[in-house]
């Protein structure tokens, strides 16, 4: 037998000898696997507005449209989807749960609300709402007007693992047992004493946009962040941690004339531009978004940010950096 009959052998066994891989094959640091991508918002309210018109909501469960990386397929990242839903007034979408853990970010409209196991959570523009893995929730619009968010979940990462799972509420709406801010007093400075975070997830929570907008105005006298300006992380309330086990969330404003420097890291980031216009510039080609652009910079691809507007500029952003943080597979450098 000579090596080429030794490889077959193996082959047919369902084994596979080290030496037939590529040399250096797992040398050369991280790869993505795939490039930066910009979605328009304008798209996105043309694909919104024609579900409206074709899709009713008894029809689609949710009347959500995905971002989808023409290289990934599976989301607008391989470990993160991201997509919008638009919820019309008097539309109650039906109560369920599942493994994914997911966030909602409120691009537009006030009023509506997200019951997350049995709490009313308010949603008003700039405002995040986050369903820990495994809670149940369903959306209320009782306003006189569309409310439009981004849905960010981990349903890649699921898929990856294999332990996706979910199901319906037993009824379509879930009863209201627990006043609205309620968890906003277990989780704050000051809190019931017997209070304590069972498991790895976090309650579900509201971050205001009232709040989040008080910090950055607050923090935009300092020098902040070298690569990223002024940036927030949305924190797990009771603990400190990230926003949720397996998703980070960030608020950045990037101020009149702030150019950052570039960086890389080993965790990819979806972008959307919240208010304002700029540019990032991603491994030397300059990416232009206006306010309601979606961009994703996958992991180590060396980035940066520009505002050359006369206005402040905030971009909302998610992350699988808890995981790599928990793995110990979190690294940065400046590039």
């Amino acid at each position: 037998m000579d090596i080429a009959q030794f490889n077959d052998w193996l082959t047919e066994r369902s084994l596979q000898g080290y030496w037939t891989l590529e040399r250096g094959s797992g040398h050369g640091g991280p790869r993505a696997g795939f490039s930066p991508h910009l979605w328009k918002w304008s798209d996105m309210e043309v694909a919104l507005d024609r579900a409206v018109e074709l899709v009713p909501p008894e029809d689609a469960f949710r009347r959500f449209v995905g971002f989808v990386h023409p290289e990934v397929k599976t989301g607008a990242s391989h470990t993160v989807l991201l997509g919008a839903q638009l919820v019309k007034p008097g539309e109650r979408p039906e109560a369920h749960r599942h493994t994914m853990a997911a966030i909602r970010f409120v691009v537009s409209g006030n009023g509506a609300a997200t019951v997350v196991n049995g709490e009313e959570f308010l949603m008003q523009e700039g405002d995040l709402i986050t369903t820990p893995s495994r809670t149940w929730h369903d959306h209320v619009n009782e306003s006189g007007a569309p409310i439009v968010w981004l849905d960010g979940a981990d349903g890649p990462l699921m898929r990856l693992l294999r332990v996706g799972d979910g199901n319906l509420y037993p009824q379509p709406l879930q009863d209201v047992v627990r006043g609205r801010g309620t968890t906003a007093a277990e989780t704050g400075n000051i809190r019931p004493s017997w209070i304590k975070q069972e498991g790895a997830q976090p309650p579900p929570y509201r971050y205001a946009w009232s709040e989040t907008r008080r910090v950055l105005d607050l923090m935009a006298e300092e020098p902040g962040d070298p690569y990223d300006g002024v940036l927030l992380s949305y924190l797990n309330p009771v603990t400190g941690g990230p926003t949720l086990p397996t998703l980070g969330c960030e608020m950045q404003m990037l101020r009149p004339g702030d150019h950052t420097q570039a960086h890389r890291h080993t965790t990819s980031v979806i972008y959307h531009a919240f208010r304002g216009s700029g540019r990032t510039v991603i491994d030397g080609e300059p990416l232009k978004w206006e306010q309601g652009d979606t961009f994703v910079v996958p992991l180590w691809c060396a980035h940066r940010h520009e505002n050359e507007t006369s206005d402040p500029s905030y971009l909302f952003s998610i992350s699988d950096r808890p995981v790599m943080d928990q793995l110990g597979l979190y690294r940065e450098e400046p590039a």
